[in-house]
């Protein structure tokens, strides 16, 4: 009782007895100036656009003009492998080593494909830039395409097939541009059905061989600084950089900034960044009948 006496009458003011200093509230914040896009094109035809933001999470895409329209009736479906085959063994690194190593620094790979481009992307810490820049440029321009790994992806390919026949928007969509167009732009972005297991790593290596070239890619970073990325592509070429402030102008920063995410903004900038070396090309090329107006002796689509 006499413990419990003494704890009683112990005082119940336990605050301190000197008030603590006021924090210096006077520095100012830091300002980061508001950046423009930067594009750069090499003279092999790699476009390179950036687009810093100061944001603690960046995001590099590589582009590349080599959707399911152009594949040919020998190799259709190939896209949809070459989506699924990104984190396959590649000539700088094994497919462990790659899921491993972008694990490592919390960042994702991931591949996209449309009718026209393929996106190859991560995300990360921009602390981390250099190390995905590894694996993505291994990915994209040094693929193997094991005989063994790629037989291994049938399963996939007809599990994301089930997937895609179990949602109705998907459906539409293929069946819409399956009655809309009597070209390459009906190619359906899955693999047909005769077509499961029938394509091969030499189908895949053609398909990569003929479309990912430098003239028909382009890098775009969100988060990233301009340098950064044209050293990351100096490692793996030797290509001088030519700068073309034509295409800023292509670029305007005020209208890509209004896209609500990040994703969307990295989308938009790389298409425009594909985009803007056709538009070039038909300024500076000889023009049809059918640009100039002259539609009399046009052929319909019917008739080619």
């Amino acid at each position: 009782m006499k413990g419990l006496r003494g704890i009683s009458q112990l005082s119940t003011r336990l605050y301190a007895a000197q008030a603590a200093r006021k924090l210096d509230v006077s520095a100012e914040h830091v300002k980061f100036q508001l950046q423009e896009v930067q594009v750069t094109k090499l003279p092999s035809g790699l476009m390179i656009a950036s687009l810093e933001n100061y944001s603690p999470a960046s995001r590099i895409g590589v582009f590349v003009k080599a959707g399911c329209r152009y594949e040919s009736p020998e190799n259709q479906g190939v896209t949809h492998l070459l989506r699924l085959a990104a984190n396959l063994t590649t000539k700088g690194a094994s497919a462990f080593r790659i899921c491993r190593g972008v694990e490592a620094v919390g960042g994702s790979l991931g591949v996209t494909s449309s009718r026209e481009n393929m996106i190859y992307s991560v995300d990360c810490l921009r602390d981390h830039i250099d190390t995905v820049m590894e694996y993505l440029i291994n990915v994209t321009t040094a693929p193997e395409f094991r005989p063994w790994e790629v037989s291994d992806l049938t399963p996939r390919v007809k599990m994301d097939k089930a997937l895609a026949a179990q949602t109705p928007q998907m459906g539409v969509i293929e069946g819409l541009h399956g009655a809309a167009y009597k070209n390459a732009l009906s190619n359906s972005l899955y693999c047909p059905d005769y077509m499961v297991g029938q394509v091969d790593a030499d189908h895949m290596h053609n398909f990569i061989q003929n479309n990912f070239t430098s003239a028909r890619m382009a890098l775009v970073g969100l988060g990233v600084d301009h340098n950064v990325l044209k050293q990351g592509v100096a490692k793996a070429t030797a290509d001088p950089f030519d700068v073309i402030k034509a295409a800023i102008g292509q670029l305007k920063a005020e209208y890509l900034m209004s896209l609500e995410s990040s994703e969307g903004l990295l989308d938009a900038m790389g298409s425009q960044a594909l985009a803007g070396g056709a538009a070039n090309k038909f300024v500076s090329g000889k023009k049809s009948m059918a640009s100039s107006g002259n539609l009399v002796k046009t052929p319909f689509v019917d008739e080619i």
